[in-house]
Parts: C-alpha cells; structure tokens; sequence
C-alpha cells in the first residue's frame, strides 16, 4: 500500500474520486495506484506532486501492509 499517497490525499480533505477527477483517470485506476497494483505514468506523479505539495518519491513508497514497512530491492550477496 502506498501509505504516505493515502495520507496526503486525506489530509487535503480529497476522496479518491475526486483524485481521479483532477487526474482526469478512472476512480477504480487511482485505488489501483494508491494500493500499489499499478504504478501510473509519469505526468500522473506530477499532477499528485503539484496537489498534495509533497515530492512524488515519498508518494511512491511502497509498504509492506504487514510490518509497515517500506519494501526495497533485495540486495545480492557475493
């Protein structure tokens, strides 16, 4: 789940339809990026950059929705 988009979109008071409407997508496509199942285009994390005034790769993260932690890359031994 992309915790930190669901909260900047709740703390500006917005439902994900209305979120939608500014992006100009489908409501059902937004729940699909702020769960995590899709990962929209560019010019989308932009447009949720500029309204929730928070930088896109915060908005981006990704968390793990049983520890609450964000998921990164395994990183390979040698």
């Amino acid at each position: 789940m992309r915790k930190k988009l669901k909260e900047a979109r709740q703390k500006a008071g917005m439902t994900q339809k209305q979120v939608a409407e500014y992006l100009g997508i489908h409501e059902r496509y937004y729940q699909h990026i702020e769960v995590g199942h899709r990962t929209g285009d560019f010019t989308l994390w932009d447009m949720l950059e500029d309204l929730f005034n928070v930088h896109q790769r915060k908005l981006r993260e990704i968390e793990d929705n049983h520890s609450g932690k964000a998921i990164h890359p395994v990183k390979h031994l040698k």
